[in-house]
């Protein structure tokens, strides 16, 4: 258990470099690319994901960026509000315009309005952490939703977490129904990060299962001792968002991998048809 929970408090910090590309764009969708708002994006990540405040220079080689440049955009985003700066350190971190772009984001969105209560019930009923995703690339996917009964395991993640889409439950379910080339897919899988990695074929076939139950189960593979349900929220007929139950493996195993499966399934299913009807 202890050592399930140290590993849990890794989970924020994985997989949140900048994204080449999307898996829209490798179907043929064309994204010109605009430098400097992809460097403020990075900056703005880099900060988030930051223990505490940074300087120019360490946010500067972090991201690969000449220092001058990163200041320019530093003092941009200063101005626009989105990071704050602290005259006494020469230091800078996120400020409070971020959390207001966010909170007006999740206001106006229908899947976290809609989930947030399916949430709440399966974290009551099952005593686990049930979290919303949004999952509309093959980059990453985000926390837009989240519900922590008192006595859950204790997960570093929050809204806003971001994660690489192809790992764990969720990403077997964005692999069987994303719609994504098989090539893309597979040029991800070999960087992701796992505690136990499954093999290439392993995985491919855990895959074909999802496919054919309609959810996903990671019993140790991301996280030694967690245990991780997934179900996608497709209301176009590709996943666009899913519903995940996060516990310790013993007490998931307690009630029921498979009845949590299709608990998950149906609550996704009836997503699906509510934001389609949206």
């Amino acid at each position: 258990m202890k050592a399930a929970k140290q590993a849990t408090s890794r989970i924020a910090g994985r997989g949140c470099a900048a994204p080449a590309a999307d898996g829209r764009a490798e179907q043929g969708a064309v994204i010109r690319q605009v430098p400097a708002v992809s460097r403020a994006a990075a900056i703005l990540r880099l900060l988030s994901r930051s223990e505490g405040p940074l300087g120019v220079q360490p946010i500067a080689r972090a991201l690969g960026l000449v220092p001058s440049t990163c200041l320019h955009i530093l003092r941009a985003l200063v101005a626009e509000e989105l990071v704050s700066f602290d005259p006494g350190t020469k230091r800078y971190g996120l400020a409070s315009g971020v959390v207001a772009l966010a909170r007006g984001m999740l206001r106006h969105d229908a899947f976290s309005n809609l989930a947030q209560p399916v949430l709440d019930a399966l974290a009551t009923r099952h005593g686990a952490t049930a979290i919303g995703v949004e999952a509309t690339s093959l980059d990453h996917i985000v926390v837009v939703a989240i519900s922590r009964p008192g006595r859950a395991l204790g997960l570093q993640v929050d809204i806003g977490s971001r994660y690489p889409a192809l790992i764990s439950a969720t990403g077997r379910c964005i692999a069987a129904f994303g719609g994504h080339p098989w090539p893309a897919i597979e040029r991800r899988f070999t960087s992701l990060r796992w505690q136990n990695p499954p093999t290439l074929p392993q995985w491919r076939a855990d895959i074909a299962a999802t496919s054919q139950v309609g959810y996903a189960v990671d019993e140790g593979r991301y996280i030694a001792g967690v245990t991780v349900i997934a179900a996608p929220v497709m209301p176009r007929g590709r996943v666009s968002h899913a519903l995940v139950m996060v516990g310790v493996s013993e007490q998931l195993r307690r009630i029921g991998l498979a009845a949590l499966g299709e608990e998950l399934r149906a609550e996704a299913a009836t997503l699906s048809r509510r934001l389609a009807g949206a």
